[in-house]
């Protein structure tokens, strides 16, 4: 070896230009089963947070970030002398990703520490706010999550100005690397135009699904207009989707525009063409900053954040009816900051109404407007609201805690899972509430009930299974717990076959009212006994994990329009597409695998299962490889790897299976069930299933799967 040649691999392992992906970009990716596997987990394998947040000291917390709030450091010295515009801002962007198509972004994880959250555009210089935090993370250690921290301090902070908040629950545990795998858009450079934005919008500026910000690196809309031309009425029509994407109303969604610039400023006094890169871009010497201006000042009033510059309020520290006073009784012209971004000032105002500097008291500047918040004043129903708030101030302050309290709660999933002596008591009906059922009855004796109702196993099966599927552990919503699967809208989605649906709860509701139980513990017994009995009939006795407790929600508990996000339009585990999509079938299965909680052996294992348990959609044959419909065998495995078949297509998404040696077809599939045999990985999971000496082991592993997906929403009734 020649004696300068460094004996280490380069770009290996910190680039992806040999990764798979690299070579083979059409490969089925399954990175997103296992983006938190347990080994990037620095903590001990019996650390449980939510036992020990409940041992956090919350007066002293409380406390200290009060004091923080006030405590302005010379690296970064806070606006005013309070740091509650930059808190509120970091725990609204974190916040603020949660999107209801899908349940992913959110504060419920932390996971604004890593990239690319922590390097979006729209996060410039949270990265500070983050740092400020550090002392009291070290302080209280395992006792308080970042993701809890970064969602409290914003909370803290309004109080601290003096609104009085709804409340705050802790309980969310950190994740310990990127979620890469989420989808935030197709565009390959940040703040891309909608002519560069392919796929982002279709049609009359219609934005597509599970999509809830405008562009590629903002957490909403862009606050110069849309495609930074300022336009309030286009703009009120981003703001109104977009916030609706988080399940916001109207009145939701001017509360916490003004509420959220009732406070702080937008940071533009400069040039932005001397910031440095963002944090994940940034140089080892910079320690995970970014955005450094190392030419000139830059802090203190020579911040560049947005490049937007100014306040909205004359009084930028404390919570009151400025924002409203300041956008309707004034009129607006358009004007640009010093860093050249479109921004709104009022065409005459008194000196006295404009905010202070954030340094020098005795200078005082114009206040601004975003063209969001001229939508406000603009458009007609925004309009209203704005007005009705402006004359009732304690309305005001009402509705935006409550908003604010579900923009920071809305993804940390029932109220089951709060923690902490602020956690309020009230029942609301975006929390999905469910009343408590009895844990206490003779499961044997209901298990005995519904065998003796005559339903076919694959009715049981299917039943519980698309009962249980809704679950998405992104934001905690769905599941059986509830058995909203006999309400609108579940009772009537195609994907659960309305009218097999109502046969077979006409069975299941008589043993529900006679024993005086849940018809959703019901409706989950029996799917776990028709896997009991399927696997009787392979020569297996077993036992399928059950907790009970489950209650029955009404339709008073049920918000209609909230939980049409949650109908499956597709279901690899049962095998049905609603129609074509653009992504294939195989990674929809991917991804609906993912919302609950699966790993790739965990996905494999159901699917093979399902497929011997005739629990097609409409009973379709397809990937049914077995002669034994109804028992729970691995025939689906033996039979995908065997080679005396081949494989052949016949339209889109349909393959025939044909015996090699007449020519006969045997059987019919998808590409969800010949990715079994096609991917490497899974193709590898798929053979461990078909050897002769893992029949039990697959019946096992296919039960705890199983049961992982019925109490995925359960975890209370372990308490």
């Amino acid at each position: 070896m020649a004696a300068n040649k460094c004996p280490v691999m380069h770009g290996g392992v910190t680039t992806n230009n040999t990764s798979n992906v690299a070579w083979w970009p059409e490969n089925l990716n399954l990175d997103i089963l296992h983006q938190h596997d347990t080994k990037t987990n620095p903590m001990d394998a019996g650390f449980d947070y939510q036992a020990a947040v409940k041992q956090l000291d919350f007066a002293g917390l409380k406390q200290d970030l009060m004091a923080l709030m006030t405590q302005s450091q010379p690296w970064w010295p806070a606006d005013w002398g309070h740091y509650g515009g930059l808190m509120i801002r970091m725990t609204w962007h974190a916040a603020g990703t949660y999107r209801i198509a899908d349940g992913r972004g959110g504060a419920s994880t932390g996971n604004q520490r890593f990239a690319p959250l922590n390097s979006w555009p729209d996060n410039g210089n949270l990265d500070k706010a983050r740092r400020l935090l550090w002392p009291l993370k070290k302080k209280y250690g395992n006792k308080l999550s970042w993701a809890d921290l970064i969602a409290y301090a914003g909370t803290v902070a309004y109080e601290s100005m003096g609104l009085k908040t709804y409340g705050f629950a802790f309980g969310r545990e950190d994740i310990w690397h990127p979620e890469k795998d989420i989808y935030w858009g197709t565009e390959k450079k940040w703040l891309a135009s909608s002519d560069d934005s392919k796929g982002r919008y279709s049609g009359d500026r219609e934005l597509a699904n599970p999509l809830a910000a405008v562009m590629m690196g903002l957490i909403y809309v862009n606050p110069e207009g849309v495609d930074g031309k300022p336009d309030p009425l286009k703009t009120a029509k981003d703001v109104r989707e977009t916030f609706a994407r988080m399940a916001m109303n109207d009145e939701e969604t001017v509360a916490l525009t003004a509420g959220g610039h009732t406070v702080g400023k937008a940071h533009g006094n400069g040039d932005a063409g001397q910031l440095g890169p963002e944090p994940e871009a940034g140089p080892i010497e910079d320690q995970g900053f970014g955005w450094l201006n190392k030419k000139s000042r830059g802090i203190g009033r020579d911040t560049v954040t947005s490049g937007i510059e100014g306040a909205w309020t004359t009084h930028p520290t404390r919570w009151d009816n400025g924002y409203f006073d300041m956008l309707l009784n004034h009129e607006w012209e358009l004007s640009k900051s010093p860093a050249g971004a479109w921004q709104w000032q009022p065409v005459a105002i008194d000196e006295q109404d404009k905010p202070v500097d954030v340094e020098d008291p005795s200078l005082r500047h114009q206040p601004i407007m975003t063209d969001a918040d001229m939508a406000m004043k603009m458009d007609p129903e925004y309009r209203k609201i704005s007005e009705r708030f402006h004359q009732d101030p304690a309305y005001f302050s009402e509705v935006f805690a409550r908003a604010w309290f579900k923009l920071t709660h809305r993804d940390l999933g029932p109220k089951t899972g709060y923690i902490g002596p602020d956690a309020p008591k009230e029942d609301l009906l975006w929390q999905d509430p469910v009343p408590a059922g009895r844990t206490s009855y003779d499961v044997e004796a209901v298990k005995s009930a519904i065998a003796s109702t005559g339903l076919s196993g694959s009715d049981m099966i299917a039943t519980a299974w698309d009962s249980a599927r809704t679950y998405r552990g992104s934001d905690k919503r769905g599941g059986g717990n509830g058995a909203r699967i006999r309400l609108a809208p579940q009772k009537d989605w195609q994907g659960n076959e309305p009218d097999r649906l109502a046969r077979v709860l006409a069975k299941l509701e008589p043993i529900a009212t006679q024993f005086d139980i849940s018809l959703a513990d019901v409706i989950i017994l029996a799917g776990n006994l028709g896997i009991e009995l399927a696997a009787k009939a392979a020569g297996y006795s077993i036992s399928v994990p059950f907790a009970p407790g489950r209650g029955d929600a009404s339709e008073s508990m049920t918000d209609v329009a909230s939980f049409e996000v949650l109908e499956p339009i597709h279901d690899g585990f049962r095998n049905w597409l609603k129609q074509d999509y653009v992504v294939s079938p195989e990674e929809l299965l991917l991804d609906r695998s993912q919302l609950m909680g699966l790993t790739a052996h965990e996905m494999t294992a159901l699917v093979g299962g399902m497929r011997v348990l005739g629990t097609n959609y409409g009973q379709s044959q397809h990937g049914v490889f077995t002669d034994r419909v109804g028992v729970l065998s691995n025939d689906f495995f033996v039979n995908l790897t065997d080679m005396d078949f081949t494989w052949r297509p016949t339209g889109k998404n349909q393959y025939d299976i044909v015996e090699r040696a007449t020519g006969t077809v045997k059987w019919s599939a998808t590409r969800v069930d010949l990715v079994f045999g096609s991917n490497s990985i899974l193709r590898a999971y798929a053979e461990v299933y078909a050897q002769d000496d893992n029949q039990e082991k697959f019946i096992k592993d296919f039960v705890a799967a199983w049961a992982k997906v019925m109490q995925a929403d359960c975890a209370h009734l372990a308490d």
